[in-house]
């Protein structure tokens, strides 16, 4: 059986570039080919309220459903005020065993020269506590206002060779820490 590691957009706001982003790593993960995918984008997953509460999530089945079959994440994510957006922290608290000893990636998105340096290092601490293995490999898209044409295409091909690294890196955990879980 393929592995599946899906791609979360972790913001929901309006206008979010994070998007260009999450669409970009799919269509790069679909060329590679080692892994199946697909984007499950946070704005779908939430209700749209001013303040979400954890009754807010309306996919949770969806959302378990989705991690249940991981093999582990990508998560696509804008910094917000030095960290990753509440409703990503909303969403990453509803489970905890699907995540158990599963690589994570995550991407940090800014329209600063950090690229969510910050956001990187806020998330790889809960995904540590929620028992996954952040990998070391991270993809910091810098200047994102500028980074994408009109069309949502990325206008630096510097980005591609940053993908498949990270791809090497989470198939690579991903396919020992799946023996792991069996074997267990």
């Amino acid at each position: 059986m393929p592995l599946f590691i899906p791609i979360l957009l972790g913001t929901a706001r309006d206008n979010r570039l994070s998007a260009h982003v999450a669409r970009f790593m799919f269509d790069e993960a679909r060329k590679d080919g080692r892994f199946e995918t697909e984007i499950a984008d946070i704005s779908e997953l939430l209700t749209h309220q001013k303040t979400i509460r954890p009754e807010d999530i309306k996919e949770k089945t969806r959302w378990g459903s989705i991690m249940g079959r991981a093999d582990g994440l990508i998560v696509v994510s804008p910094e917000y005020n030095h960290s990753f957006p509440g409703e990503l922290k909303l969403l990453l608290d509803e489970l905890y065993k699907e995540y158990n000893q599963k690589p994570v990636a995550i991407c940090g998105v800014s329209d600063g020269p950090v690229g969510g340096a910050r956001m990187v290092q806020s998330l790889r601490l809960v995904t540590i506590a929620l028992q996954m293995t952040p990998i070391r490999n991270v993809i910091y898209f810098t200047n994102v206002d500028k980074l994408f044409d009109q069309g949502g295409v990325i206008t630096d091909a510097s980005y591609m060779p940053k993908a498949r690294a990270l791809f090497d890196q989470i198939v690579w955990y991903a396919e020992a820490l799946k023996v792991a879980r069996e074997k267990r």
